[in-house]
């Protein structure tokens, strides 16, 4: 009841992150059902079932992290005077983001439901629609959601990180590791579908190619915080002013918050060059569930990237504040706010590219 009364006191941004979650859990939950609907039409055929579920797996982390990221930038939940005077304490708070998130997932997979049941059985049928649901197994995958999306984001309110000094740069090494296995795997999985298809089949090319992919997008997560780490470092560098020394303790700070959605995010756009690159030399794609399965990864993965910038603007209020009573000029915070992201973006793209390339060049031959 809590976390109902504050969904509708919530600003209209916060509302927004909240419908951005619910239209996220209603795609899973339409790709869940999809295959739930495949592997009833084809009951000989459990290895595509699998298959086609294991790549839903990717939509659901990525609207997992979206939720857990709109919980940490909820007003009503963050640490302040007033909730701790009401007896609100860390547990308190854990709880109610997990409850606000599994009652916005469940909105989501209730309306992904009801769209699937009509689209099943009316007028504008499904190709390749199978009978009728098991309505059990139906519930089951939509809980999947909402309750994946419950822990995390308590997960993530109870166990906020805390802003740290600037640090030496760590997971480097690791995260290029990581970025060539899955580079390697995608090239073998290509090699082994035998150029005609990228995932239409759901073979076993098909399960090297998502686990390349994912070696891949968990290598860049790796690896960003340590970049964002080096960016902060290259702007303090050789005689800073006030505006570079400024923009590089900021982003040597936020390198953990910042770093692993920017990384998700690279890994989504090279994934989007790549299959550019391969459609343009023939390659057939897949179909609309891919598409739509690919679309959910992008907007999650934007949305969480907004989310964390968000949060870190939140936690600067404090030190913005205290800043602009010492003083301090409102020219110098503006353009410290927009070196950052534009140093951001001048390392980043390259780094982003580079992956994309790598990537579809033994895959186009």
């Amino acid at each position: 009841m809590l976390a109902l009364r504050l969904a509708r006191g919530s600003g209209p941004l916060v509302l927004l992150r909240r419908l951005l979650v619910a239209v996220a859990s209603a795609g899973v939950g339409l790709l869940l059902l999809r295959v739930l609907d495949y592997a009833v039409g084809h009951p000989a055929r459990p290895s595509g079932a699998g298959l086609r579920l294991l790549c839903c797996l990717v939509p659901l982390a990525a609207t997992v992290r979206l939720a857990a990221a709109v919980a940490r930038t909820d007003p009503s939940i963050r640490p302040s005077d007033g909730a701790t005077a009401a007896g609100l304490g860390p547990a308190g708070r854990a709880v109610l983001s997990a409850v606000s998130a599994a009652l916005t997932c469940a909105l989501g997979s209730g309306a992904a439901l009801l769209l699937f049941l009509h689209l099943h059985g009316g007028a504008a049928r499904l190709p390749g629609a199978a009978g009728p649901l098991p309505m059990p197994a139906a519930l089951l995958l939509l809980a999947s959601a909402p309750i994946a999306a419950a822990v995390c984001s308590a997960w993530a309110v109870r166990h906020r990180r805390p802003v740290r000094e600037g640090t030496a740069p760590r997971g480097l090494a690791w995260g290029v590791v990581l970025v060539a296995a899955g580079l390697a795997a995608e090239a073998y999985g290509r090699s082994r579908a035998g150029g005609h298809e990228l995932s239409g089949r759901f073979g076993g090319s098909s399960a090297v190619l998502a686990a390349g992919w994912s070696l891949t997008a968990l290598g860049l997560a790796v690896v960003a915080p340590a970049l964002t780490q080096v960016c902060g470092l290259l702007l303090q560098s050789v005689r800073p002013g006030v505006v570079r020394l400024l923009a590089g303790r900021v982003l040597q700070a936020e390198a953990h918050r910042i770093g692993r959605p920017l990384g998700v995010c690279c890994a989504v756009a090279s994934g989007i060059v790549a299959a550019s690159a391969l459609h343009g030399a023939g390659t057939r794609l897949a179909g609309p569930l891919t598409l739509l399965g690919a679309a959910l990864v992008v907007a999650c993965s934007a949305a969480t990237l907004l989310s964390a910038a968000v949060e870190a603007r939140q936690d600067r209020a404090a030190t913005t504040a205290a800043l602009l009573r010492g003083c301090a000029p409102a020219g110098v915070l503006r353009s410290a706010a927009v070196l950052r992201p534009a140093v951001l973006l001048a390392v980043f793209t390259p780094v982003t590219w580079g992956v994309a390339v790598l990537a579809a060049t033994p895959l186009s031959r």
